[in-house]
Order: C-alpha cells, then sequence, then structure tokens
C-alpha cells in the first residue's frame, strides 16, 4: 500500500482500524480544525465495480438516514489512483467493543447504552434502511461537553434498505448477534433482524459474553446475580429465533430497555462478590460452596455458550473452584485469576486432534486478552480430549519468541502427564505451561489437555492447578 499522508485538505494522523473493504484514519480538517474519520477503499479492491459501488453505498445511507444518531457524513471524494474516500464524523469516545474490554458493565448502564443504539437503529429503520451488522464494535462513543456520551451506530457496510432487504437472498452479519433469517438463503429479512442484533449487544454488555447460537444463549439474570429477572426476560425476547416473537421494533425494545435500566442499580458487583445461595450438588448430593456467577470474553477454541461457575470458600478465600456448565470439569485457581470465566467448550481440533466438541472451559483475569499470546493475563484453559494423543500434540506445540524452558514428566493424585514451559514471552515476560494428563491409574483415557498462562514465572502456580483438576463421569 502507498503510504498516505494527507487526502485532499484532510492530514491523516494514525490508523484507527479497517474492515474488509475500507481502512479508517483518525484526520485533521485543516480549514475547519476539527477531528475527522476518513475512509478509504482499500487498494486491492480499486478495480472491483461492484465493491466500489458497495463502499460508496455505505456513504449514501450514512447520508440518507440523516440523523443525529448514526455518523454523519461531511465528504466524499476519489484519490489519484481511483479510490473513493468519504469523511465521517470522528466518535473520539472509541466504540462498545473498547468499552466491554474488561468485563461486563454496571447493569443500569448496559441497558441504557443499549437502549440508545436501538434509538439509533430505530433512526436507520424510519429512513427505510436495516442496518445487518449491529455489534459492539459497530456502535460509537463520542463525548459531549457536560453530558453523557452520544451513542451512534456506524459501518452500514452491509445495510440495505428495507425494500432490497426484503428479497435478499446472501447471508451477512456477525456470529452470536446475527439472527437466524441472516443465515438463510432467500429468506427476507426486515428491522426485526435489527432487533435481534440489539438483543445481543445488550446480552453482551450486560454479561461480558459474546452470546451463542439462536435459542441456544443463557438467561443473564443466571449468568450475573445482580440482574433482575425482567431483564432476562426483554433481552432474549429481542433474541427469539422466531422474529414474530420478537419485539415489534427496535423504539419498543429501547422503550423496556429505558424502563429496567430505571429500576436497576449503577453498582458494580465484582465476580468475588457475586453470590447466590448454597444448593446442592445434582450429582453426589454433597453441598455447594457459594457460587459466583461470571462470565466475559471470547476464548480460545471455545464455541457454545453454558453457564460457569466459581465456588469460593468466602471472602478472602486465597483460591476459587471454577466448574464448567456440565458439571464435568473443575480446577482451582488462584483468586486473582478468577475475574471471567468462559466454559462454552472447545474443538480439540485446534490442537491438531479429532474434530468435534468436547467440555472445556478458560479462566483469567482478564479473559478478553487471552486469545493474543503476548497479552498480560493470568489464567488457566482446561479442555477434555476424548479421542487421540494429547500428549503427542502438546509435545508439538511450540511459542515462538519465548524460550523453552523445558519439560518434565507430572505425577499426582489424580493425573500423570507431561508438563513442558516456556518463559521470557514477548510483551509482559510471562510464562506459557502446555501439559497433557492421562487420568492415573488408567491406559490412555481421559485425557486432558491445559494451557495455563502467567504474566510472571514466578513459584509452582502451574502444577498447583493442574493438580487441582477435577473430572466427573
Amino acid at each position: 500500500m502507498h503510504s498516505l499522508e494527507r487526502i485532499g485538505r484532510y492530514r491523516l494522523e494514525r490508523r484507527l482500524g479497517a474492515g474488509g473493504f475500507g481502512v479508517v484514519w483518525l484526520a485533521h480538517d485543516d480549514v475547519l480544525d476539527a477531528a475527522v474519520a476518513v475512509k478509504v477503499l482499500t487498494e486491492n479492491w480499486v478495480d472491483r465495480l461492484d465493491i466500489r459501488e458497495r463502499f460508496l453505498s455505505e456513504a449514501r445511507l450514512l447520508r440518507k438516514a440523516d440523523s443525529s444518531r448514526v455518523v454523519q457524513v461531511y465528504d466524499i471524494g476519489e484519490l489519484p489512483d481511483g479510490r473513493p474516500y468519504f469523511v465521517m464524523e470522528y466518535a473520539d469516545g472509541g466504540t462498545l467493543a473498547d468499552r466491554i474490554e474488561a468485563g461486563p458493565l454496571p447493569v443500569a448502564e448496559a441497558l441504557r447504552l443499549t437502549a440508545l443504539a436501538a434509538r439509533a437503529a430505530a433512526a436507520l429503520h424510519t429512513a427505510g434502511i436495516v442496518h445487518r451488522d449491529i455489534k459492539p464494535s459497530n456502535v460509537l462513543l463520542r463525548a459531549t461537553p457536560g453530558g453523557p456520551d452520544r451513542v451512534l451506530l456506524a459501518d452500514l457496510g452491509l445495510a440495505k434498505s428495507l425494500a432490497q432487504a426484503s428479497g435478499l437472498t446472501i447471508a451477512a452479519g456477525s456470529a452470536g448477534y446475527a439472527p437466524p433469517e441472516q443465515a438463510q438463503a432467500g429468506y427476507g429479512i426486515d428491522a426485526r433482524a435489527d432487533v435481534y442484533s440489539l438483543g445481543a449487544l445488550g446480552h453482551h454488555l450486560v454479561t461480558g459474553s459474546v452470546p451463542g447460537p439462536p435459542g441456544r444463549s443463557e438467561r443473564p439474570d443466571r449468568l450475573r446475580t445482580d440482574v433482575g429477572p425482567g431483564v432476562g426476560r426483554a433481552l432474549l425476547r429481542a433474541m427469539e429465533p422466531d422474529r414474530e416473537r420478537r419485539w415489534p421494533s427496535a423504539e419498543a425494545f429501547a422503550a423496556e430497555l429505558e424502563r429496567l435500566a430505571g429500576e436497576a442499580t449503577d453498582e458494580t458487583v465484582p465476580a468475588s462478590r457475586q453470590k447466590r445461595p448454597p444448593r446442592r450438588n445434582q450429582r453426589s448430593g454433597r453441598p455447594r460452596r457459594t457460587a459466583i456467577l461470571a462470565s466475559a470474553g471470547v476464548a480460545v477454541a471455545c464455541a457454545l455458550g453454558v453457564t460457569a461457575v466459581l465456588l469460593t470458600d468466602g471472602p478472602g478465600a486465597r483460591t476459587l473452584t471454577v466448574e464448567d456448565g456440565t458439571g464435568r470439569i473443575a480446577v482451582e485457581v488462584p483468586a486473582s485469576w478468577g475475574g471471567q470465566v468462559r466454559d462454552s467448550g472447545w474443538n480439540p481440533r485446534s490442537l491438531g486432534l479429532q474434530d468435534g466438541t468436547e467440555p472445556g472451559l478458560v479462566v483469567a483475569n482478564r479473559l478478553t486478552r487471552w486469545p493474543d499470546l503476548r497479552a498480560r493475563v493470568d489464567g488457566v484453559f482446561v479442555g477434555l480430549a476424548g479421542h487421540g494423543d494429547v500428549t503427542g500434540a502438546v509435545r508439538a506445540v511450540t511459542h515462538p519468541g519465548c524460550h523453552y524452558a523445558g519439560s518434565h514428566a507430572y505425577a499426582g493424585g489424580r493425573w500423570h502427564g507431561l508438563i513442558r514451559t516456556w518463559d521470557g514471552c514477548p510483551g509482559p515476560d510471562g510464562r506459557h505451561t502446555e501439559a497433557a494428563l492421562t487420568a492415573t491409574g488408567t491406559g490412555t483415557r481421559p485425557q486432558v489437555y491445559v494451557q495455563i498462562r502467567q504474566e510472571s514465572g514466578a513459584d509452582d502456580t502451574a502444577d498447583g492447578v493442574i493438580g487441582s483438576v477435577r473430572l466427573e463421569a
């Protein structure tokens, strides 16, 4: 790509992001002395007339919306190499994806922000436009002097006029946020497709977790104890697979969210303080310890959303026991790791094993950073592997840029197996531990794969965590 410093009168300062067809830059309008965002078609699409038209269509739809709740288009033009660009309002507050990076929001704030996004979608619908891709990264925030941030809908790259949308034949949308009708060829969509996406957005803001497939998302009030049942009902009604059972409009959904936000409190309840009354273990009849619910982020190799439970011995406990929603896997971790949980299972194919879905969970202090091996994070992933050679797969694992610190055999009360360790990893000088475990006293089954990430490689935390792994039949 040729280096760009200016586009017309706009001086480029830094790249804000990129999508399938365009790159967005933060720029400065020297004439008006104002910050703007400039979206430019990428070079590899310059000769595709259909992509060029789709790019320009986004600018036209944004302009057609003509609402203070939707990103405004100020200018449009073309570079000397033929690539079109358009100049937009700059949202200096980032996106809702940035806002939830650290985990779920206070309930009232999550509902208020979702309601504002719904009002923005309603403005699009009034203008005869369906967005088709509402998700946290497409909802922007712009600061206002002395007041709350403005919420703006952006990225209408998949948007269509409602007249066109009624005859759509191409699937669109993002996993977790797209209604089932958008995945069905030839199934026309209407404004209720955006209602589904708004429900998924609200679910994510409240729980910190991307929702599961249509019809399989957990009620938010079961994932977080400070969420009232009315919130769960409202969000899941928006996410009904049958669109006839959803809120009839984005405006109606917004009104209900605003009512619920007025009833909610703005106090954030940390994971270590969220509690439920003790309940009986369904398998053994033993009383459970106090249950703490948390769910956030998208973990490596995780797929379908279930409920994970953190079990603690009470205030001041140094460790937490984490149990997956199937009740098959449990592991004990330092309390400081227990910020967020994702227990949606995993596909052993990611380790080079047989394709399929198996129980699995990840718990970490900053779960959204888990997929980035250079990020600062303390946590552990535990996954059951029903087939294949887990030990051989772990022997093949590499961590480029890290120092391989060696391997050792592990023999404990429950497990025996192989542990391999890397330290001095890029970024935070962290430690990565990979383990392949087989149940003590058995031949080759069951097998468990464990990955542990630590910001610093001190003490014997990894061996302790590995030794605490429990697997129920």
